[in-house]
C-alpha cells in the first residue's frame, strides 16, 4: 500500500512541475524598450534605451541617464548619474524573471528596500 501511495504522489509531482520559464536574458541586455505601469491610478509609460553599461529613460518629457552594472546575465543594478533628490540617489536592483521573443518580466526594488515590484518591458528595437 505504501509503495502505491508513494508512486501516486511521485507521479503527481512529476506531472505538475511542467517546464521551467524561459530566460534568454542575453537577448535583452541592449536595445530600446517600453514599460507601462499604474501611478496614482493613471497608466504611465516609460521608454528606455540600454547599452551594456548605460540606460537612458524617457518619462513625461524628462530624460534620466543611469549607469548599468550587470551582476549576471539576468540581474543588474541601475544608478542614476544625476540624481535630483534623495529617492533618485538609491540604486535599483532589477532581476529578469522570464523572457519571451519580444518582452521580459522583471522584479525590481530600491537597494535596501524589502518591497519588490514586478513589471514587463517590451523590446521595441
Amino acid at each position: 500500500m505504501w509503495k502505491k501511495l508513494f508512486i501516486t504522489i511521485a507521479s503527481a509531482l512529476l506531472f505538475s512541475c511542467g517546464n521551467p520559464p524561459e530566460r534568454n536574458c542575453k537577448n535583452f541586455k541592449t536595445g530600446t524598450f517600453s514599460f507601462t505601469t499604474i501611478i496614482d491610478g493613471e497608466e504611465k509609460t516609460t521608454t528606455f534605451s540600454r547599452t551594456v553599461d548605460t540606460e537612458i529613460d524617457y518619462f513625461e518629457g524628462h530624460r534620466d541617464t543611469s549607469s548599468v552594472r550587470w551582476i549576471n546575465d539576468c540581474e543588474y543594478i541601475l544608478k542614476n548619474k544625476s540624481p535630483k533628490n534623495k529617492a533618485e540617489e538609491k540604486s535599483i536592483h532589477i532581476k529578469i524573471l522570464t523572457t519571451s521573443d519580444s518582452s521580459y518580466t522583471f522584479e525590481y526594488n530600491a537597494i535596501g528596500d524589502k518591497r519588490k515590484f514586478k513589471g514587463t518591458a517590451f523590446k521595441t528595437h
